[in-house]
């Protein structure tokens, strides 16, 4: 078991040295074609890295040549199969502005806006990049409007626009659930303007009207009428909205039970003036 083992390291060892002498003899040849060759190779068995370094030492050399398009066009594939996105996306765009009327110009320039998507980070931290995505796909839609990618590009727009409203939405709940009722009433307020066309916003109204009412209900008394007033009014505006909802009941409630605060309050300040 142990001589197998030995024998084992020894063929790996062996293989290693064989493809970095290979690799060393690659790197150090003068024959530029023959560099280009053995780069193309690394590129189809899918060492990119290996083809990405091989090919930045042949941009000054094919550079001006009808070799530099392809060459360039698999340097910018290189870096995103590396899954280093910026880079890709940079190199991408140096393609579109060397060669506009390329064949692969239209594939390049989708592969780009592509770039933004896929460093479209969490949820948690600014969405740069995910904003920059929808433009870039909606810009690539608007460029190539016979494009077979465009449905993909959709697709893409689609889920960076829910990816967006989620965001603002953990947003809106984080300030209700802290209290600041008011704030999350204007932020899932900013939700249906926002994403008129999202299948929440039935439910982003009704959140709207309850921030409003405990907003209403937490306040100074000589606020409190025309804060629950706010309540009634945002009711309305969900009836307009959205009047076969199966959440309008209970928008409702907190409509009635505002109507009976400002009953209640008025009749208090009536008593109050009567008694002076």
């Amino acid at each position: 078991m142990r001589s197998m083992k030995i024998v084992l390291t020894s063929v790996i060892l062996l293989l290693l040295v064989t493809s970095c002498n290979k690799y060393n003899k690659v790197t150090k040849s003068k024959d530029y074609e023959y560099k280009l060759k053995m780069a193309d190779e690394y590129y189809a068995k899918g060492k990119y890295k290996i083809a990405q370094q091989l090919y930045e030492e042949l941009f000054p050399v094919f550079k001006g040549t009808v070799k530099f398009e392809e060459l360039y066009f698999k340097d910018a594939y290189c870096f995103y199969y590396m899954k280093m996105y910026a880079d890709a996306e940079n190199l991408f765009k140096g393609f579109l502005e060397v060669f506009p009327n390329s064949k692969n110009a239209e594939e390049v320039d989708y592969m780009r806006s592509y770039c933004f998507y896929k460093q479209s980070p969490k949820l948690e931290l600014e969405q740069v990049n995910t904003i920059r995505a929808m433009g870039m796909m909606q810009t690539f839609i608007n460029t190539h409007p016979g494009s077979e990618r465009n449905k993909e590009a959709s697709d893409i727009i689609d889920k960076c626009r829910e990816k967006l409203e989620q965001k603002e939405y953990r947003a809106a709940e984080l300030y209700y659930n802290m209290g600041q009722y008011r704030a999350a009433a204007i932020a899932f307020t900013n939700l249906i303007n926002n994403y008129p066309e999202s299948l929440k916003g039935e439910e982003y109204k009704l959140k709207t009207v309850k921030a409003y009412y405990k907003f209403a209900k937490l306040s100074y008394e000589d606020k409190q009428v025309e804060r629950y007033e706010k309540v009634i009014e945002e009711y309305q505006d969900f009836v307009d909205r959205y009047p076969e909802s199966k959440l309008l009941n209970e928008a409702e409630s907190f409509s009635k039970l505002s109507q009976n605060h400002i009953k209640v309050i008025k009749n208090e300040q009536t008593q109050t003036s009567a008694k002076r």
